[in-house]
């Protein structure tokens, strides 16, 4: 199963069928994932309740079981693209990556930045 909530007016530039096969790459086509796109503004209140941080999250991913997680994108993050030498579709692409690695069990380091690589290769 995968679901798309959009809890935001923000279009985003990355089709369903796009994150459906991102997200089977990774986790595969059993695993079932639900992602909301939201805004800085709910995605701050996200933040803030669950991790205690007043800001806003580009992206946060929770795993609710072996099979299963969210994955919250925030839509409203034009503007750190460029630091990353980006476009918005293609920094889009890479938070998208980031958390479905998180639900693999990856943490932050160089296997998972060679995995982001591989897959932003693959899908970009």
């Amino acid at each position: 199963m995968f679901n798309i909530l959009k809890q935001t007016k923000l279009r985003s530039p990355l089709s369903s069928k796009k994150l459906e096969e991102i997200k089977n790459k990774i986790l595969g086509k059993r695993y079932e994932l639900s992602v909301v796109l939201l805004d800085n503004k709910e995605s701050k209140k996200i933040n803030k309740k669950i991790r205690n941080k007043n800001y806003p999250a580009n992206v946060l991913s929770f795993p609710l079981e072996q099979t299963a997680g969210e994955i919250f994108l925030d839509l409203e993050i034009k503007n750190e693209a460029p630091k990353f030498d980006m476009n918005y579709s293609k920094y889009l692409t890479y938070l998208f990556i980031h958390g479905c690695l998180h639900l693999k069990g990856f943490d932050h380091g160089d296997e998972m930045d060679k995995l982001e690589d591989k897959y932003l290769k693959l899908f970009y």
